[in-house]
């Protein structure tokens, strides 16, 4: 078997190992609000982290050239090569 095949295994095992885990949690123990909160803030950090991540990226790159210079060394490396 490749390592591919064993790996997805064992991550499909995994999610299903986690999901009864997470349903024994939440409706068979006292603490299903708790791991409901975890996991609604766990989600939201996720979500904003990854907002974050996009804004600094945009913030952070510089803006690209305008298509008058880029059309401007085209036609320059034109005329030298041509």
């Amino acid at each position: 078997m490749s390592k591919d095949r064993i790996y997805g295994l064992l991550m499909f095992v995994g999610s299903l190992i986690g999901v009864v885990v997470y349903g024994w949690l939440m409706f068979m123990t006292g603490y299903g609000i708790l791991v409901l909160q975890i996991s609604v803030f766990l989600v939201v950090a996720v979500v904003l982290g990854i907002v974050a991540w996009i804004g600094y990226t945009l913030a952070s790159t510089p803006p690209p050239k305008p298509i008058e210079e880029i059309e401007k060394e085209f036609k320059k490396t034109e005329c030298q090569t041509g």
